[in-house]
C-alpha cells in the first residue's frame, strides 16, 4: 500500500513446514484496513508442529489480527490470547507465541512480541537497534509472562524482518551451528544480502532467509519454518492490457498509455497484441518453445516485458493468485511469469478492452471460460486482499 509519505509497504512471508507434514504449525496473516489507513501483519507459531500446531497458531493469529484492528490495549491482546488457547491434554499447558506488527501509514508502527525470535528492523542496510519495552503480565493465569514492544517511524527503504523459531533454530545441533542459526547470524545475514542488493524485494528477501535456514537442516526442516519480511519502498508498477478496445478509434489511446507508463508492461491476447505492433509500429516474434503445455507459447514485443495468450492465460493467473500458499515458487510457463511480476509489483493497472471477442461466446468452450471483465475483477479483489496490492482498473 501507498502511503502519504510516498512510500509502498510490501508484506510477504516464506513458509516451509516440519519435515514430513502437510500443514504448517506456523500462521501468518495480514490485512490492509483501508479506512484508517493501516496494515496489520500477524505470524504465531503453535505448540509442536502438524495439525494441533496449526490450530493452536491460527485462532492465535486470528484473534490477534482482531484485537489489533479493534486497536486493543497490548495487554489486554495478550492475556485474552493466552486465556482462550485450549489445554494440551499432555503437558497441560496451551502455548503459541506471536509476533503483531501494526503499521499507521504515515505514522508510526507498533511492535507486540511473544517468544519468537526478536523482531529485526534494517535502516540504511544496517541494523536498527530500536528500545524495547517490557511488559510483565500480572493475572492468576498469566503472571510473569513477559512480553516485549515497540514504536518506531518508519524511513524509505526501512525493512521489518521477523519470524518463527524455525529459522533461528536451523542447524541445532550440527558442528557448525550446535546452538542453531540464532539471530545474530541472521541479522548479519540480512545486512549482507541487502548491501549487495539495496532494492531486493521483501518476497525475495523472505525466501532467501527460509532458504538458509532449510540448508541448514540439511533440506530436512526440524520445525515448522517461517520469515516474514516488510519493505517500505518506492512503488513498483505493472500495467496489464488485454482485450481490443470497444470502439477502433481507441486502439492509439490504447498503444499511447503503454508506451508513456513509467514500469513493466504485459500485454494479453493475441488481437490486443496485434493492435499494440501495429500502433508503435514493432514487430511480434513468437517463441517456439511450450513452457506449459496447456498454454500457447509466449511472444515477443521490444518495449513490452511480455506478450501472451488473454482470457485462458488471465483465468489460470487468476487460480494461481487464489489458491496458492506462502511455499509457493513459480514455473516458466506464460501465466508463472505474470504471477511473478504480479508478486514482485506494487501498483498493477489493469486495462481492459470491451470489443467482444467471438470465440468466448462459443457454447462448447469451458464453462470457467468467463469473459474478459469478470476475470479482471475477480483478479483485482484477490490482488487487493491476498496481496495488499493497489489495483487500478481501467475500460476502453
Amino acid at each position: 500500500m501507498t502511503d502519504n509519505t510516498g512510500f509502498y509497504i510490501e508484506v510477504r512471508c516464506r513458509q516451509k513446514n516440519h519435515e514430513g507434514e502437510r500443514i504448517c504449525g506456523d500462521v501468518f496473516l495480514s490485512e490492509r484496513i483501508k479506512e484508517e489507513n493501516r496494515i496489520i501483519a500477524v505470524l504465531s507459531d503453535g505448540m509442536g508442529h502438524g495439525v494441533k500446531a496449526n490450530i493452536l497458531a491460527t485462532l492465535t493469529a486470528t484473534m490477534a489480527l482482531n484485537f489489533t484492528k479493534e486497536h486493543k490495549d497490548f495487554h489486554m491482546i495478550a492475556e485474552t490470547i493466552m486465556n482462550t488457547l485450549p489445554i494440551c491434554s499432555v503437558r497441560k499447558i496451551s502455548y503459541s507465541t506471536f509476533t503483531i506488527v501494526d503499521i499507521n501509514i504515515g505514522g508510526e508502527v507498533s511492535i507486540l512480541e511473544y517468544d519468537n525470535p526478536s523482531t529485526i528492523v534494517l535502516r540504511n542496510g544496517k541494523i536498527y537497534e530500536p528500545q524495547w519495552q517490557c511488559m510483565i503480565l500480572n493475572s492468576k493465569e498469566n503472571k510473569g509472562k513477559e512480553l516485549k514492544s515497540f514504536t518506531f517511524r518508519p524511513q524509505k527503504e526501512d525493512r521489518i524482518i521477523f519470524t518463527s523459531d524455525g529459522i533461528a533454530q536451523s542447524g541445532l545441533g550440527t558442528k557448525i551451528y550446535p546452538f542453531g542459526w540464532g539471530n545474530d547470524n541472521l541479522k548479519k545475514y540480512l545486512a549482507e544480502v541487502v548491501s549487495h542488493n539495496p532494492t531486493i524485494s521483501a518476497n525475495k528477501l523472505a525466501q532467501k532467509v527460509l532458504n538458509v535456514a532449510i540448508s541448514n537442516d540439511n533440506y530436512k526442516p526440524k520445525d515448522d519454518t517461517s520469515c516474514a519480511s516488510i519493505y517500505f519502498r518506492e512503488p513498483r508498477k505493472l500495467l496489464i492490457v488485454t482485450g481490443p478496445p470497444y470502439e477502433k478509434v481507441k486502439d492509439k489511446i490504447m498503444a499511447d498509455a503503454i508506451k508513456s507508463f513509467d514500469g513493466k508492461k504485459i500485454v494479453c491476447g493475441a488481437t490486443t497484441a496485434d493492435i499494440v505492433a501495429r500502433e508503435l509500429d514493432k514487430e511480434i516474434t513468437e517463441e517456439l518453445q511450450f513452457l506449459d503445455e496447456d498454454l500457447p507459447p509466449i511472444s515477443h514485443i521490444d518495449g513490452i516485458d511480455l506478450v501472451t495468450e488473454g482470457i485462458l492465460t488471465l483465468s489460470r493467473v487468476t487460480d494461481m493468485l487464489q489458491n496458492q500458499d506462502n511455499s509457493f515458487v513459480p514455473g516458466k510457463g506464460a501465466a508463472d511469469q505474470i504471477v511473478e511480476h504480479i508478486l514482485t509489483s506494487d501498483e498493477i493497472h489493469l486495462i481492459i478492452g470491451t470489443r467482444i471477442n467471438i470465440a468466448h461466446q462459443d457454447p462448447t468452450l469451458p464453462v470457467e471460460l468467463e469473459i474478459r471483465r469478470t476475470v479482471a475483477k475477480r483478479m483485482a479483489a484477490i490482488m487487493e486482499d491476498k496481496y495488499l496490492k493497489e489495483v487500478v482498473i481501467e475500460y476502453i
